[in-house]
């Protein structure tokens, strides 16, 4: 099985591709997309959506992982988040069906360093040892090779319906349900 991890940005998103055999894994590739801040933002979503289905057409996963919208303090942040990862999820929905997966930053830690709020460094030091790349780009790219690992790891529970990981929309459901 082929996973594709993708470290959503506006900015920059980071992508890894791995395959899962049994009980192991190998490292294909990954890299990181750069988009220019300079262009406008709706811009900046058209090319995002033509490089990611580009990506898709190069690297033809079996299925795809992402991490799910997080906590900033900024809402503008946010907004462009989610706006984001709307454009990336609307070009693999058609194919990929089913087929997406997402994971919570805590889960993604967790599932490859051992606890929940391990640093960046820590979480690249693993990836690095387990996919014997000496060096990555941007975080963005060692963080989506960690999304990747993250569902082989959790496949089980994510196929069951079981995943630990939460969105931010049923994270906030409880709330919203209070406020009617």
């Amino acid at each position: 099985m082929k996973v594709l991890g993708i470290d959503p940005g506006s900015l920059k998103m980071g992508w890894g591709l791995l395959e899962s055999n049994g009980r192991k894994t190998t490292y294909i590739s990954s890299g990181t997309l750069k988009f220019s801040s300079k262009l406008l933002f709706l811009d900046r979503l058209t090319l995002i959506k033509k490089e990611v289905e580009l990506l898709i057409s190069k690297t033809k996963p079996d299925v795809v992982s992402l991490e799910s919208l997080i906590y900033v303090k900024s809402p503008t942040a946010l907004i462009k988040l989610a706006q984001t990862r709307g454009v990336i999820i609307s070009c693999l929905l058609p194919k990929y069906d089913g087929k997406i997966f997402e994971y919570s930053p805590n889960l993604i830690k967790s599932s490859t360093v051992g606890h929940g709020h391990a640093s960046k460094e820590s979480v690249q030091k693993f990836i690095k040892l387990l996919t014997g790349v000496r060096e990555f780009e941007t975080d963005d790219e060692s963080d989506a090779l960690a999304i990747g690992i993250c569902h082989i790891l959790n496949r089980g529970n994510a196929n069951k319906g079981k995943s630990k990981s939460r969105s931010l929309s049923s994270s906030l459901a409880h709330k919203i349900r209070e406020k009617r």
